[in-house]
């Protein structure tokens, strides 16, 4: 029987709760990470150090290295280098390295990143007092930007635009008495008005940015607009990040299907008549390349996408939400949003996502020792290759997940090794790589991979896959093949791990 190794897995950004100890920081200044000559495998405790810590064998390509100068060590009695535990590169699964200017776009230190709130403000918005509640919750919210551990206030820079079917932008600069609007009308090609001012420090402009909060409401009460764009908003919103030269979110507050002469139009295409056909895949695609082609300049850009969406009637949420999707932010959804039942979760849901720990422009690669190999990868990411996953922004509750293909022999004795690798931005603007190191254990009998089986993982990647799968196959086809897939692991289980047992007796009762 071949050897097996649990095939599934997740990595995330691993976020550690308030209780546990914050990850190492590694800092080998210009020198950077040491790293395998042959498979970049970054160091870590599974590379075996030999000839008196002179040189390493890495443990994903067997590869001998160089230990360069700076690095060298003696080795104890056992072989194991005399800094071992003062180490965490060497002792540690999961630790950081502060990354060098090669890690950099353009070899240049990055920006620290910037929040963009954007506020539909058509009739119906302003009427329900959505608008409202959005600024005076900013005014509260802002206090508590995410910040680095050890600085008091948060570097992050914020940003206002207002739209319905024309875009307002607010220079927010602290020296001025009021905000200043400027008003962008075309919106089939959208261009930034200002640089000086957009992009605050909030600190710095708190008087101003809540002169405008308080203002927005009123600016546009007397507004009868009810068309409204989409897709221009989230190209302002990054080509503002641009024009700073720095990554970021946007934060984009919207309600209706934006029927607004501009790109990225939409039409109503609730059919009912297609659900349960083979043409249903048809409602879950986008309805036009324009938000996935936008979706890939956001990521090449580092600008995530949040929306907040508030529709009475259908909104098309194949579409809207792909940005979203692709960028590695979230889609909040409140139909039919009534201000006393559900402002209270959306408040909630918005604290939280300003608040939480983030990463933006990222990148992240697993490698794996020989035997087996990533193939695939679900989750908020972009890939332009087969081996790079990339990220706009990740945070501590997004998961990528992983499926690993079994394609060589694999010895129960070295196990199978795998390292994920994280290169981000942090909040306050340093570039950094966590590294993730995990060593599995392999045996021949299917009855110790049952044992150990993560059920978790299995069901978070049986959904994403189905949940990528629906673009293409009818629901039917796809619900056959889980229940196929589910069916097949338990018979497995039968055939090979359970004891004899009456044909009634449930696959997977515990021996």
């Amino acid at each position: 029987m071949d050897t097996c190794v649990h095939a599934e897995t997740q990595g995330t950004m691993a976020e550690l709760v308030k209780e546990e100890t914050p990850l190492y920081l590694v800092n080998h200044g210009e020198n950077g990470p040491v790293r395998c000559n042959r498979c970049k495998a970054y160091m870590c405790p599974f590379m075996q150090f030999i000839e008196g810590g002179r040189r390493y064998q890495c443990g994903f390509c067997n590869c001998v290295n160089d230990v360069p100068p700076f690095y060298f060590q003696h080795l104890d009695h056992i072989g194991r280098r005399l800094d071992h535990y003062e180490k965490p590169e060497l002792s540690l699964g999961s630790y950081e390295y502060v990354a060098t200017l090669d890690y950099c776009r353009k070899n240049k230190p990055p920006s620290a990143p910037a929040f963009v709130f954007m506020i539909d403000v058509s009739y119906s918005n302003i009427k329900n007092g959505l608008v409202k509640l959005i600024c005076e919750e900013l005014k509260t919210v802002l206090e508590k930007l995410p910040k680095e551990e050890q600085e008091e206030t948060s570097a992050i820079r914020v940003g206002f635009i207002t739209y319905n079917k024309v875009l307002h932008f607010f220079n927010v600069k602290s020296n001025l008495a009021q905000p200043q609007m400027m008003v962008v009308t075309d919106v089939s090609e959208v261009f930034v008005p200002l640089l000086d001012g957009f992009l605050v420090n909030y600190q710095e402009s708190q008087s101003v940015i809540h002169n405008l909060l308080d203002q927005i409401p009123d600016m546009f009460a007397d507004s009868n607009e009810n068309e409204t764009v989409f897709a221009p908003v989230i190209q302002a919103g990054m080509e503002a990040l641009k024009a700073a030269d720095c990554p970021g979110k946007l934060f984009i507050f919207h309600s209706s299907l934006p029927t607004a002469e501009a790109p990225g139009k939409l039409k109503n295409r609730d059919d009912k008549k297609l659900i349960n056909t083979d043409k249903e895949k048809v409602l879950f695609q986008p309805q036009t390349n324009v938000y996935d082609s936008l979706a890939r300049d956001c990521v090449a850009h580092g600008c995530c996408v949040t929306l907040f969406l508030f529709p009475s009637q259908y909104v098309d949420v194949a579409s809207l939400g792909l940005v979203p999707l692709l960028t590695g932010g979230t889609l909040y959804k409140y139909n039919n949003f009534q201000m006393h039942l559900d402002s209270q979760q959306f408040l909630n849901d918005l604290r939280n996502d300003i608040e939480k720990k983030i990463g933006f422009d990222a990148i992240m690669r697993v490698r794996t020792s020989t035997g087996f190999r990533a193939t695939d990868f679900f989750g908020g990411i972009f890939m332009n290759n087969t081996t790079d996953i990339e990220m706009a922004a990740i945070d501590c509750d997004k998961a990528v997940t992983v499926e690993f293909k079994h394609d060589d022999k694999l010895g129960e004795d070295s196990g199978a090794l795998i390292q994920c690798a994280v290169l981000y931005t942090t909040v306050g603007g340093q570039r950094r790589l966590r590294i993730h190191n995990l060593s599995l254990n392999c045996s021949s009998q299917l009855a110790d991979l049952y044992k150990s089986c993560e059920t978790d993982a299995l069901v978070n990647f049986f959904a994403k896959s189905a949940f990528k799968a629906v673009l293409h196959q009818p629901l039917k086809v796809i619900r056959e093949i889980l229940v196929n897939q589910t069916a097949h692991m338990l018979a497995c289980y039968r055939k090979n791990c359970a004891s004899p047992s009456a044909a009634s007796q449930f696959a997977c009762e515990k021996q």
